[in-house]
């Protein structure tokens, strides 16, 4: 039984501002009145400009390059809902910052994950709602329920709309080749893997290519993309081991530093991205930008009318 929309409210962070309007045109929600600044000394306000007594709210905030003003911002809007007595917070977190930080790899660090999933639990988040995680473990570090979706549905639809001849999906490490090997498969191509070693932070070297790319497209699948180092060293290997085509399509683009240059320097055929992240291409031509609004939305109102989601992302063959 469909709940009534009047108790469903969507309010948009600062990082997420555009896609949270086409969150809102998708589901048939008026976006949330909400007002946020930063003070002089650097401090964030925010205020809820509404009435959410007793109503489901979702706010929408995506970690950008600027990861911690939106977290606090985002801290501060679920403190400010708990506050003004909103039945039931659910945190919509397309890209979830620090997730790559999810272990202890080195003595003496912490694991920033867990602590980020701690804050937002503690600030009054009953409910996460999340894209791609780098690791599918990371839900273990919330105690709240969390929908970690997928966008490898609009990357499948995408792919096959294109038609392409003798292609392989091709994953950027062996973390990532669960995942490439799920989308290969559903693509109903072969799977290749290369084998990565990181000697610094934000730097890789691609050591060997594990499978066979020789006179193929080759779709180089991963969950973001930073620095673009490794997408860029990764498509220069294929290049090299006979791949003719090389498409990137990864779900969020951080594109930090000069990450638009490397990829611009890499050549890909295309880039594909989701706007899970707001971002400026800049002068980077080959883009194509799938929106993840309908997916969400789509969550969004299942949730509230408490009916199954999973149908929205998960892709069979």
């Amino acid at each position: 039984m469909k709940s009534n929309l009047k108790f469903l409210k969507i309010f948009s962070a600062s990082s997420s501002a555009e896609l949270g309007k086409k969150i809102c045109q998708k589901s048939g929600v008026k976006p949330g009145k909400l007002k946020t600044k930063k003070f002089s000394c650097g401090e964030k306000y925010v205020q809820i400009g509404e009435s959410v007594r007793g109503c489901n709210c979702f706010v929408i905030s995506s970690a950008t390059q600027n990861v911690d003003e939106d977290l606090m911002e985002l801290f501060l809007i679920i403190d400010a809902l708990k506050r003004s007595l909103a039945k039931y917070i659910h945190v919509v977190i397309p890209h979830f910052g620090y997730a790559r930080q999810d272990k202890i790899t080195d003595p003496r660090e912490p694991i920033s994950a867990k602590l980020v999933a701690n804050l937002i639990e503690c600030a009054g988040a009953k409910h996460i709602i999340t894209l791609d995680l780098h690791s599918d473990q990371t839900q273990a570090f919330f105690e709240k329920p969390v929908d970690n979706l997928t966008a490898q549905k609009l990357f499948l639809d995408y792919f096959e709309k294109k038609k392409l001849k003798n292609v392989v999906v091709v994953s950027p490490d062996a973390g990532g080749a669960k995942k490439a090997e799920k989308f290969a498969k559903v693509l109903n191509t072969d799977l290749a893997i290369l084998q990565k070693s990181r000697p610094a932070h934000n730097r890789a070297e691609i050591q060997k290519v594990v499978g066979d790319v020789k006179n193929k497209a080759a779709i180089l699948f991963d969950d973001l993309v930073d620095t673009a180092g490794s997408v860029a060293a990764a498509a220069e290997a294929l290049r090299k081991n006979g791949a003719t085509k090389i498409f990137l399509a990864a779900t969020h683009a951080v594109l930090s530093g000069d990450a638009r240059q490397k990829l611009a320097a890499a050549k890909f055929e295309e880039i594909i991205f989701t706007d899970s992240i707001s971002q400026n291409f800049g002068k980077l031509k080959n883009v194509k930008i799938l929106s993840i609004a309908e997916l969400l939305a789509k969550t969004i109102r299942g949730v509230h009318e408490s009916r199954s989601v999973s149908k929205f992302w998960e892709t069979h063959k």
